[in-house]
């Protein structure tokens, strides 16, 4: 963490590439901005845990923090030059993970080695997991509600196999924007850095021809755990911290086999229910609650 610390602050650096996944990437993030310095986001719990504490950094309007995620990239770039007042509707595109034609049964039975086989990106062990319960959808929401200030009511996620439309906003006069290009993360990592100019050529072009795109409704009945980052954002305060740090915990449970994959939504459910948010003044309460969530899944698992 010191030298974590020590990067984030770093005199004579403008970009910071901010990508410690997890709550450990809480207190750079919030270093990082309070030294001025641009950020690249990557590490979305950050951002969803102490969006709170962060939220002034981005009322300001001067793109101090740039997100390297693909779906966020994509309505960052489509809200350049809009009048946010217009903004009707976000949606946020989801490939629907390794397990999106499984049955429930299907699903109980899962290893991590099926999960972790992703149809369409090579992403780490602990997202690729998150996007197979479609719960990394559910972070991607609250992220968006920061980011961007919508409220979570003009926030949609639909399913898009494809994965070549990373996102898009829709106005209040029925245009629609979107951000397409093919599923390779290295374009919005080098936007991200590069902004507000672009890089030379990065990846192939789309153009002249997309082939067929589909987009369907998410299953919430097999795939529960979208709707929980909706609620974590409404109830406000602590909830999201506490929503992500137990996410945390049950994803590394599954990974080594501990608990089955259904598990992870049955648990996060519980203590989600179980939570009175608290009010986020500060870091330390968000270490608090934290360790809070931490003896409370190991409490549902025990």
């Amino acid at each position: 963490m010191e030298g974590a610390l020590r990067v984030a602050t770093m005199p004579g650096v403008d970009v910071v590439v901010h990508a410690i996944p997890g709550f450990r990437g809480v207190r750079p993030l919030v270093e990082c901005l309070q030294a001025g310095k641009r950020v690249a986001l990557a590490g979305k719990e950050a951002l969803v845990s102490a969006g709170e504490l962060i939220a002034p950094y981005l009322r300001r309007g001067d793109h101090r923090l740039v997100p390297l995620d693909s779906e966020h990239s994509a309505i960052f770039q489509s809200l350049l030059g809009e009048d946010p007042a217009t903004v009707e509707e976000i949606v946020l595109t989801a490939s629907g993970g390794a397990l999106r034609d499984c049955t429930l049964d299907e699903m109980a039975r899962v290893t991590p080695v099926e999960v972790l086989d992703h149809p369409t990106w090579r992403m780490g062990k602990k997202i690729t997991v998150d996007s197979a319960t479609l719960f990394n959808k559910a972070l991607e929401v609250i992220e968006a509600h920061y980011l961007f200030g919508v409220s979570y009511s003009k926030i949609k996620v639909v399913i898009h196999r494809e994965s070549v439309v990373h996102s898009m906003v829709t106005f209040a006069d029925g245009s629609t924007k979107a951000q397409a290009a093919r599923p390779d993360m290295r374009l919005a990592i080098s936007y991200g850095i590069t902004y507000p100019g672009r890089s030379a050529r990065v990846i192939p072009s789309l153009a002249p021809y997309l082939g067929t795109l589909t987009f369907e409704e998410p299953d919430t009945v097999r795939f529960p755990s979208l709707g929980l980052g909706f609620r974590a954002g409404e109830m406000g305060g602590t909830a999201p911290c506490v929503l992500s740090a137990a996410d945390e915990i049950l994803v590394e449970e599954f990974l080594c086999g501990r608990i089955g994959f259904l598990d992870i939504y049955r648990v996060l459910k519980t203590v989600l229910d179980g939570y009175e948010p608290r009010e986020v003044t500060g870091l330390d309460v968000l270490e608090a609650e934290r360790r809070r969530a931490e003896r409370s899944v190991r409490d549902h698992l025990s």
